[in-house]
Order: C-alpha cells, then structure tokens, then sequence
C-alpha cells in the first residue's frame, strides 16, 4: 500500500545523532575501537552507479592481482575503493565465476600488500541484482561471515526501507519496491516488499523467514548505537542469520554503521549487500554540492554527448523532458532496437547514419542525444532478455569506439550502459569519482593515457534517479 512521504517520515521517533558530528572515518573508529583501525572497504559494484554518494575514491575496472596489490598499498586503512563488476549484465553462473575471480585475486592481493580488507556488494537500491548468488560466490573463498547485511536505503534516489518494507519515493508518495516497474524487470524480477520476504523470495527458500531478523528504527532511534550493536553481537558464525536494516534518513545509517564498528570490536564480521549510502557513510565521506561546468574548464568547441540505453520509465520520462526543453539546441539520433536486433548489415546502417549525423553535430557545436528506441523488446525468458539488452550495448560500444570527434563530456543514461561505455568505449581502467553531476549523479575522470579521451567528464547517469527534469538541469547547466 502506498503512503504519503512526509507524514509518514514524520511519524516515525526522532532521528538519533550518532557519537560525533563528524561523518565516519578514522575519528570515529578510534573512539569506537581504540587502537585499532577498519580494513580498507572494497565495494564489489555490480554497475557504475554505485559512486553516488562519494567523491575523491578510485572505481577500478580491472581486478589482476598486481593490480589489486598496488591499489591496496595506496589506499589507508579505514578508506576504500570500487571494483567495477558489472555483474548484473551477465547470466548467473558467469557472474558467480566472476565474484569468485576478485575474491581470490583480492585475497592474495591483500597478503601481498599487507593489509586487511572487507567486502561490500553494492546492488541496485530497488532490488535487482544476483541475491543470493553473490553473497554466497564471496563466502567461498573468503569464508563465511558473522551475518549479512541487507542495507538498500538511498536518499537520494528516493529509496526508503520502513518496518522492513522498502519503498521507493514518487513525488510525495512512498511507493512499496513490489509495486514499482522495477520490480518487474524481465531478468530480476519480483514480488516482495517487505525485506524479509523478499530475501526468502529470492532464494527461494534456501533462507528461512526466522533466519532473517530486523534492525528497527526504534531500535537505531531510540535504542542507539548499542543497542544495534548488541543485536548484531548475538548472531553466532555459522548460523547463517540476515539483518535486514531500516532507514529513513542518513544519521539512521551513520548510526548502524558505528553499531558495526561496535561489533567489530567483539569480533564479528559482516558481509554487506547495500546500496550506495552505506558505503559513504562507512567510509565517512559527507555530501557536497554537484560539479559546476566552470569547475570542470569544459571544452567550448565541441558539443556535448548524452548516450542513453535504459529502459526504466523514469529514463524514458528524463529523455522527453530533455528532448521538449532543448528543442534545437539538441540533436537526437534514435537507434531502432528491432533493426539493431535483425541483421548485421542492418544494424551498421542504423550506426552509420548514428556516427555521421553525431559527428557533424558535435563540431559544430550541438549537444547530441544517441538513444535506443524506447520501446522495450525483450525474450521468451530471463536468459534470452539479457541476451538482448547485449547486443543493444555492444551497438552503443561500437558507436562510441568508431566516433572520431572528442564530445565536450558524455553523459551515459543506465547503469549497464555506462559501465560498457566506460570500460568498453573509452577503455578507462582506473578513473577517480571528483564528485556528482546532481543529487545521485556520479561523475568519474580517467587521467590514463590508455582511456580514449584522458580527463573527459564522464557522468554516469543511473536509468531511475532524479526528477522528470534532472538530466535536462544537467545537460542545461553545461551548455556553452
């Protein structure tokens, strides 16, 4: 059932203030836990929008030993850093492969550099993503942890979970996770709500109810840091327990956080299945206001490109309202999904035509929108569905690996589009998060020679963030 947002919030306990005012980081670990510092965080991202919250981390797309080893050795202890799996594009057996790969590879990176680390699986803040599967790919070579955590609560996208059911905010309204278009996705689909359900939904059985307890917000509100930490104490290894955590607000997750550090204290150690306000909050990293264009020193002679392959309806919504506002000042190439998907031969028409009108557009200068069709094709089942969200991407790479003119920035709409575009177009192997593009809004710069364009802006738009008119403000502001 959905609920009104404010009064809603407004009913629940006041909001608890963690020990200090301070966000989280070295301070607040060594008031916790004298002597002793976190491991460094390692954020297994199953797509790039995982760095919505944070500035000035490393997001890795490689994950060799040498490399883990030397990105371990840079890092502090009780700081962190991103591996870019991008696991949600692939079928479950390969993404189970590869979660097995960066543990092993971290694993030994981690006696080779000499320092602890502990691991988090960002996943989709409406729900998506390979649960159990990953979770259980990390315990097997890592070992098996004191308990999960389920923690999607995002602010900034509107991602509330209260009395256990996870909401997502549509204007004023608190919409339940199960009654949203995402909860219909063709590959993660499902039906749950509530947390606890959801979890023995996904694994479809293999984790009892009782297995799965709760952190209430009475107990972050008005229990406190203790009290959660308490709660978390009293899981036993082995016993295979699922915290499911509630929040409403970022001091909810400062303060679970801390109840964490607690219990690391007492020995206890957590997996952790999040999405991205965890992570800025266990690393300490406060929020600060979007990247303007002067700060950016964009380049005036070229146009901008915005690349769009999301199907959400929320994107479908940004790409209207951006399309009406501009008006001429945007060209917009529509790449036809079914022609894309008949042949070969067609689907090179359907790029060239793409490449040589985006080409004279961004010299001359005009913003460029390179979309997909917006009517979604999908299979017979899961398999085949991911299958075809593939060769849709593989077309968007081409695109960009072929184009010759260096746009102004680009900004890449969906979380599977922009990690193929990242790492498939541009080739970016290490880049840096400076900050966000909007509330929400990742923006990444790759300084590598190896990148295709070294020190592009490059937004990484997630396909269900922001108003109606969010990437319109965006693409608004950095215009000439």
């Amino acid at each position: 059932m959905s609920l009104p947002l404010h009064s809603m919030l407004a009913s629940l306990p006041p909001i608890a203030k963690p020990y200090t005012s301070e966000r989280l980081g070295y301070v607040t670990h060594k008031e916790i836990n004298p002597g002793s510092l976190s491991p460094i965080l390692v954020v297994l991202d199953d797509d790039p929008t995982g760095t919505q919250t944070c500035h000035d981390i490393a997001v890795l797309t490689t994950w060799s030993v040498p490399v883990l080893t030397a990105e371990l050795e840079r890092t502090a202890l009780g700081k962190g850093f991103f591996i870019l799996t991008n696991s949600r594009a692939l079928h479950a057996p390969e993404a189970r492969t590869l979660i097995i790969e960066i543990c092993t590879n971290l694993k030994a990176a981690s006696e080779a550099a000499g320092k602890k680390f502990e691991v988090v699986l960002r996943g989709d803040s409406t729900l998506r993503g390979h649960f159990p599967l990953e979770p259980e790919a990390v315990e097997e070579v890592l070992g098996q942890s004191s308990a999960w955590i389920i923690a999607p609560f995002f602010l900034q996208g509107g991602r509330y979970t209260i009395g256990d059911i996870h909401y997502v905010a549509e204007g004023d309204t608190l919409v339940p996770a199960g009654e949203t278009p995402f909860a219909r996705d063709a590959t993660f689909g499902y039906t749950s709500s509530n947390l606890r359900d959801w979890v023995v939904e996904k694994s479809k059985g293999t984790i009892a109810r009782e297995k799965v307890q709760s952190i209430s917000l009475s107990d972050i509100r008005l229990g406190g840091v203790e009290k959660v930490a308490e709660k978390l104490v009293q899981a036993a290894k082995g016993s295979g327990t699922v915290f499911i955590v509630n929040a409403a607000a970022e001091e909810d997750m400062d303060v679970f956080v801390q109840s964490i550090l607690l219990a690391h204290g007492h020995g206890k150690r957590f997996l952790f299945r999040t999405g991205a306000a965890f992570v800025s909050s266990k690393l300490g990293i406060s929020q600060q206001a979007p990247i303007s264009a002067k700060q950016l020193r964009l380049d005036q002679t070229r146009g901008g490109l915005i690349i769009a392959g999301s199907y959400v309806p929320k994107t479908t919504a940004q790409l209207q309202a951006l399309r009406e506002k501009s008006g001429a000042r945007l060209t917009t190439i529509e790449l036809d999904v079914n022609k894309l998907l008949k042949s070969p031969a067609i689907a090179e028409q359907e790029l060239q035509h793409a490449l040589s009108t985006t080409e004279k557009a961004l010299e001359a200068p005009q913003d460029v929108l390179i979309m997909t069709s917006r009517k979604l094709v999908v299979g017979a089942d899961e398999r085949s569905s991911l299958d075809i969200g593939s060769t849709v991407a593989v077309a968007l790479v081409t695109f960009l690996t072929r184009l010759n003119t260096k746009p102004r920035y680009i900004i890449a709409k969906g979380g599977i589009t922009s990690s193929d575009m990242a790492t498939k177009g541009l080739n970016m192997k290490r880049a840096m998060v400076p900050g966000q593009a909007a509330a929400g809004v990742p923006l990444w710069r790759c300084d590598e020679t190896t990148c295709k364009y070294p020190g592009l802006p490059y937004v990484v738009f997630p396909g269900n963030v922001g108003s109606d008119d969010a990437l319109f403000e965006v693409v608004e502001r950095w215009r000439m």
